[in-house]
């Protein structure tokens, strides 16, 4: 008889439990919402006063930024598939990139990027395209966040750098994974590891410097919709604008970094407030990271909306194939 000793598999190490723990995650998230619980009714009649401030014109004007500014991002993912090879019609890359993007609702780090490569299949996209268009498109938006914080923070909230130093530290190390030379090689060394072939084709230059001027004006609008909400407690300067964009910047980039919790939710609230409490009470600073989390939100399930609702209008339609290119034979059997 085998020795059980052998056979029985190692135990996992701390951060793959943490990973692949679902009730750890869910506790996690509980303790998060109970923060924001108990800072809701500690301060409520602050709170309550802070909410009545948001006319619905500012509540509007947030959401059609960060209607924009999801939608920018979804522009630059679909050009980042297109110069891999596979282009897709904007109804089908609202569909994709939208419908998918709910997964990153679910606790886990990798639901979001799962199923816009399988909505990706069924249009005709290699799966290794599809995750390498993601998870490059998710790469680009964090190098540009952080670039943005670590220009407009230090100009006007000294005490946020000091904090989230170790964020704006990953800014040079991230900026370096972008160079098309350098992305090439962690992602064939990814798919490699993976037991996949490699690329076709890396990303090329000009598809990168289309995907950043995409996310860039897609942060802009992510940072005014951030100053329609923070403008009320902080006036409506210019600096406010600057503070608005670096504090949701780093905000998002806490949140993301920390992948633990779906969605960034807990971190995210909490670095924007740690952000805008020196320049705003913590109540207002409360009320500003909760609006901008359900404004958010919002925009991901109005764009989810939008996709199904374009998929059962007209159908979405199948790639075609670039000009002086056969279609990519590298697809694989369907499952």
């Amino acid at each position: 008889m085998p020795d059980s000793r052998l056979t029985r598999p190692p135990p996992p190490a701390p951060g793959r439990a943490l990973r692949e723990s679902t009730w750890l995650r869910a506790g996690l998230l509980a303790a998060a919402v109970g923060l924001a619980v108990y800072g809701l009714a500690s301060q409520w009649p602050q709170v309550h006063a802070d909410l009545a401030k948001l006319a619905w014109y500012d509540v509007a004007g947030a959401t059609l930024c960060a209607l924009a500014g999801l939608g920018c991002m979804m522009l630059a993912w679909r050009a980042l598939l297109a110069d891999l090879g596979s282009p897709l019609t904007l109804r089908t890359a609202i569909r994709v990139m939208f419908v998918g993007q709910l997964g990153k609702y679910v606790p886990g780090a990798v639901w979001a990027v799962a199923a816009q490569v399988e909505l990706a299949r069924d249009h005709d996209v290699p799966r290794r395209r599809s995750a390498t268009a993601s998870l490059v498109a998710m790469a680009t938006t964090l190098v540009v966040g952080l670039v943005a914080a670590g220009i407009t923070l230090p100009l006007v909230s000294a005490h946020a750098v000091r904090q989230y130093w170790w964020v704006l530290a990953v800014t040079p190390l991230a900026a370096a994974c972008l160079y098309p030379p350098v992305n090439k090689f962690l992602l064939d060394l990814a798919l490699k590891a993976a037991r996949r072939p490699p690329l076709e084709r890396p990303v090329s230059r000009a598809g990168m410097a289309r995907a950043l001027a995409w996310t860039a004006l897609g942060w802009l609008c992510y940072g005014a919709h951030a100053w329609f909400l923070i403008r009320v407690f902080a006036g409506r300067s210019g600096d406010v604008f600057a503070l608005a964009l670096g504090a949701y910047a780093l905000a998002w980039a806490v949140g993301f970094l920390i992948v633990f919790f779906p969605g960034g939710i807990g971190p995210r609230e909490l670095a924007l407030i740690a952000v805008l409490s020196p320049v705003m009470p913590a109540a207002s600073a409360l009320v500003v990271a909760l609006a901008s989390r359900v404004v958010m939100t919002v925009g991901d399930l109005a764009w989810a909306g939008i996709g199904l609702a374009l998929d059962r209008a007209g159908g979405a339609s199948r790639p075609a194939a670039p000009s002086g290119r056969q279609p990519s034979t590298a697809q694989g059997r369907r499952p």
